[in-house]
């Protein structure tokens, strides 16, 4: 297989310095606020999108080293496969969040509900469609009972190095 190279479009700013205490999830980090400084070569790219209330964060895990396959996600004490998990030291180290978009100011977008580390690079942003991107009664595996505690987990230390 070959390698890829991917581009940042943008930094992601928040305020956490830190994993530890982080909410894991944007449901668990309501009223979190941040912001984006989108690169200039691309402003174009951004006419259009404040007409959406929420948007798909594409980012780098940029503080990440190593991964495992097997891993105690913070919503279990049991060992599950990686790929059946969202923890955040992964092979190519990419997060995925879904925020609010409140406002565009040139290049800078002011985003909350905010899950993430400061600094790292965004590498691709798309609108969140509800019709095309929720999809409310499908099955969550062995979290299906767990989903109701998702807004009172914040990250600890395991995986972190």
């Amino acid at each position: 297989m070959e390698t890829c190279c991917v581009t940042p479009i943008g930094i992601i700013h928040s305020p956490f310095s830190e994993p530890t205490g982080m909410p894991v999830q944007p449901s668990g980090a309501s009223d979190i606020v941040g912001y984006i400084d989108i690169l200039p070569q691309y402003l174009e790219g951004l006419s259009d999108i404040t007409g959406f209330e929420r948007i798909i964060l594409l980012y780098f895990f940029h503080r990440c080293d190593g991964f495992s396959l097997q891993v105690t996600p913070y919503f279990d004490t049991t060992k599950r496969g990686l790929f059946a998990t969202r923890a955040p030291r992964r092979p190519n180290w990419i997060g995925f969040s879904v925020i609010r978009l409140i406002d565009v100011k040139e290049t800078r977008l002011f985003i909350r509900d905010v899950d993430i580390l400061d600094g790292p690079p965004l590498l691709d942003m798309k609108p969140y469609v509800p019709k095309f991107d929720a999809y409310p009664d499908s099955k969550a595996g062995w979290l299906e009972d767990k989903q109701q505690n998702v807004p009172e987990i914040s990250a600890d230390e395991r995986f972190h190095s």
